[in-house]
């Protein structure tokens, strides 16, 4: 997992490595200074020796600007290298997300995928940048000052022996509850984040049937979930800092009251066992090392806390996408004829009945074909399986007489184009948005494709016209304007089969008719398929497909299910005038 995400540093490895090296040198100094500062004492100011009092001095001011040096290139280049690590590592986890099918998105959730791409992605930065640094330092300081401690004295180093083990067994004590807790804490994140996304994109819903109160009840139950784990966690962890302090303060009085007693017994001369300027230096030896050991323990719970968004990134980055193109891919789609051989469908492996099944059905390249059934007999899912959105469980399934799981994904995907039952527009100019379709596209034939779509009218009456700025969502659209646009933005394509998942729902019956007129007359080439809950929508399509838990209950034209289908005969009566009687 950590080599896998090491790979993120790549261009910042310079910074990465520069500084550890430049905080080898901060601390170099650090314990250099207090032996400066004890021999300034003993050799400058008690035996009144002013040309060691100004060389000690003169020392002692080089050594603190070195290590302020080292210090500040050291934080930048950690800085420079953490930022570098997340960008990248963002931009790994959201590009391998792209190569994403569906079902991949289903296992994660989209909240789930945000919150691992923002806040997740965030605590390790800043993990990153404390382990360059700390993980160097305190490793370093602690060394370099308990040897610089038993050079001035041995036995009073061994005050260290005692409180070392004292630490270092509390943090092992500790850190194992903690790890649990920070595990919950960023699942119960996912669910927060996932509280805010909905609230804010049903807001409309919300306020429609006046439930602010129970939203906010909502997110308060989840917010004080990670408040209540959190302090637990942090009560935890809370033992962590007097136990520091007290180890701190017994070992400053430790070394006082032996130090003391070894400074009388020497008669206070530096040649001989301890002097005053030695103990002082012990003083700071102690504080360096306990102050070490408390750092060790803050970088530990920076990543206690960064080891669960690590497993989330990594499973980001090491999810196999379901939906491949093969190494030996057809890269070349020859008609819009749709070929379905005994289709069968599951969202899940372990789904005990298929969501579609026993489809056996042909589709001539330029014919339109209407889908009619009731809500969840699998409409969407028979033709979302044409682009390869999902995978077939089951059969085989051909366009253009190949089998799609032959085609390059790229090629398929452009020469089928569909519109969701979902319509999502962005933040953006009209042209813009229409130029997803293709990028490429002139202003005459985006004005080509929106007549098609009987969009023309509408965005000829703005101010503004294929300039106008449509907000993130298409807030400032209706719902008719949003699905016209939508399907001119597919025509722009110019596919091969074209897919309309219930995409004139929202569209009035006489511009509903303009829209069907317009693609028989100006592309009858194009294969068109059309999900509807309007008979009127596919009544003149060259077949209908009525679908029912899961399979074709029935097919054929108007006339002939007319005849033939007691479903078609109930929702097109339904649909009457006077269908009660």
């Amino acid at each position: 997992m950590i080599r896998r995400l090491a790979r993120c540093i790549r261009g910042y490895k310079w910074a990465a490595i520069l500084s550890p090296l430049t905080m080898i040198g901060e601390v170099s100094m650090e314990v250099t200074i207090p032996l400066i500062m004890a021999d300034l004492y003993d050799y400058g100011i008690v035996l009144q020796d002013m040309h060691t009092v100004i060389t000690k001095s003169l020392l002692l001011v080089l050594c603190a600007a070195a290590s302020l040096c080292f210090g500040c290139a050291s934080a930048v280049f950690a800085s420079k290298a953490g930022t570098g690590f997340a960008k990248n590592l963002r931009h790994d986890m959201y590009h391998h997300i792209q190569s994403y099918s569906f079902s991949n998105i289903d296992k994660f959730s989209t909240p789930s995928i945000v919150t691992r791409l923002t806040s997740d992605v965030a605590r390790l930065q800043m993990a990153f940048q404390m382990t360059i640094r700390m993980f160097v330092r305190t490793p370093m300081m602690l060394i370099l000052s308990l040897i610089m401690a038993m050079r001035i004295s041995v036995r009073l180093s061994m005050v260290y022996c005692v409180a070392i083990p004292i630490l270092a067994t509390l943090l092992v004590l500790l850190l194992p509850r903690v790890f649990k807790i920070f595990d919950r804490v960023f699942k119960t994140y996912d669910r927060l984040n996932g509280v805010v996304q909905e609230n804010v994109h049903g807001v409309r819903v919300v306020k429609a049937f006046v439930r602010e109160e129970r939203e906010v009840e909502k997110f308060t139950d989840v917010s004080a979930s990670i408040y209540k784990d959190f302090s637990k966690a942090e009560k935890i962890l809370a033992f962590n800092n007097p136990v520091m302090q007290a180890c701190v303060y017994v070992c400053m009085i430790a070394i006082s009251w032996f130090g003391a007693h070894m400074i009388m017994a020497s008669g206070n001369n530096p040649e001989i066992g301890l002097s005053t300027g030695q103990l002082s230096s012990m003083f700071t030896y102690t504080t360096q090392i306990l102050s070490t050991l408390m750092g060790l323990s803050m970088v530990f719970v920076m990543l206690t806390m960064s080891r669960a968004p690590m497993r989330r990134c990594y499973e980001i980055l090491i999810e196999t996408p379901d939906l491949n193109s093969p190494e030996e891919c057809v890269r070349e789609v020859q008609d819009g004829s749709i070929t379905f051989e005994n289709v069968g469908f599951s969202y899940s492996k372990s789904a005990k009945r298929l969501a579609l099944s026993e489809v056996d059905l042909h589709i001539p390249s330029g014919a339109t074909v209407g889908i009619l059934g009731s809500t969840g007999s699998s409409k969407s899912t028979l033709v979302q399986l044409i682009p390869r959105l999902y995978d077939v469980t089951e059969g085989t399934l051909k366009v253009g007489g190949v089998d799609v799981r032959d085609y390059d994904l790229k090629t398929l995907r452009d020469n089928v184009a569909m519109v969701l039952q979902k319509n999502e527009l962005f933040s953006g100019s009209i042209k813009e948005n229409l130029r997803w379709g293709n990028e490429h596209a002139t202003d005459e034939e985006m004005v080509r494709a929106c007549t098609l779509a009987c969009a023309d009218g509408f965005i000829s009456s703005f101010p503004d016209g294929y300039d106008t700025h449509i907000e993130q969502g298409g807030t400032n659209l209706s719902g008719g304007q949003k699905q016209r646009l939508c399907i001119a933005r597919a025509l722009l394509k110019d596919p091969k089969i074209l897919i309309l998942d219930d995409s004139t729902s929202a569209v009035d019956t006489h511009t509903d008719a303009l829209i069907r007129k317009a693609f028989r007359e100006d592309i009858p080439h194009i294969t068109k398929l059309i999900i509807a809950q309007r008979i009127a929508s596919v009544q003149d399509a060259d077949m209908i497909l009525i679908m029912d838990n899961g399979k074709i209950a029935a097919c054929g034209t108007h006339e002939q299910l007319m005849q033939s289908s007691t479903i078609y005969q109930e929702v097109y009566y339904s649909q009457q005038k006077g269908g009660d009687e």
